[in-house]
């Protein structure tokens, strides 16, 4: 097992070659990322891959997206710190950990209860305690809370993001969603009327209860394709 230094040089190498030198700028996501640690987020068994440039395994047939995502959906949403953001798909918690570092409040849905207790248990010894962990379907958001200043979804919605999120989302607010059309997926930030494709991806899809949305309300994992 790494001891804690040696986490701590795998974290800085992950920002510095898979991050920075791939274009991610906004320094305050950068800090996020050498902050959090990825490997407290994983298994035991995975934990030796948790800076590999890659999604990793974490149960439930669900995945921790690789670091460049992560970092580049959280780079998106153009956080100053004082907003209250809404994710959809807890997954482990650890995209979670990384928002939170950038906002005043992180609501956050999981559709496994497994994975949300873990998550939940994770985050709170680690003392994010501007995270809010719940269970349920994540397409549906988070009524009570809404607005959002930004909304960050960890599932491929078919088309179109579902309307539920949509009415959530602040005036001038921001959300990223990966989008599948015409059998492709693309990660796209939406803003007001605009719609901004960002890069292919590969994500497990968004299910929701019948009457809500096509297609899983939850369950971090993506990559670049």
């Amino acid at each position: 097992m790494a001891s804690e230094t040696e986490w701590e040089r795998a974290r800085a190498r992950m920002v510095e070659r898979q991050l920075r030198r791939r274009g991610i700028e906004d320094e305050r996501v950068l800090a996020a990322m050498v902050e959090v640690p990825r490997e407290l987020f994983l298994p035991e068994s995975e934990r030796s891959r948790a800076y590999d440039d890659g999604a990793v395994r974490i149960g439930e047939g669900q995945t921790i997206s690789q670091p460049w995502i992560v970092a580049s959906m959280a780079a998106l949403l153009e956080l100053r710190g004082d907003e209250t953001a809404l994710e959809v798909g807890a997954g482990s918690g650890y995209a979670a950990a990384v928002l939170s570092r950038l906002c005043r409040e992180v609501v956050t849905i999981e559709r496994h209860p497994g994975l949300a207790e873990r998550a939940r248990a994770t985050l709170g010894e680690l003392r994010y305690s501007n995270v809010e962990v719940r269970t349920g379907d994540g397409a549906r958001g988070a009524p009570d809370r809404a607005p959002f200043a930004a909304i960050s979804v960890t599932a491929t919605a078919a088309r179109e993001p579902p309307p539920a999120l949509m009415s959530q989302l602040a005036p001038g607010g921001t959300m990223v969603c990966p989008v599948e059309r015409e059998g492709t997926e693309r990660l796209v930030r939406f803003r007001g009327e605009e719609e901004q494709p960002i890069a292919p991806v590969r994500f497990v899809p968004l299910v929701t209860e019948p009457g809500v949305a096509e297609g899983d309300g939850g369950g971090e994992g993506g990559g670049a394709r």
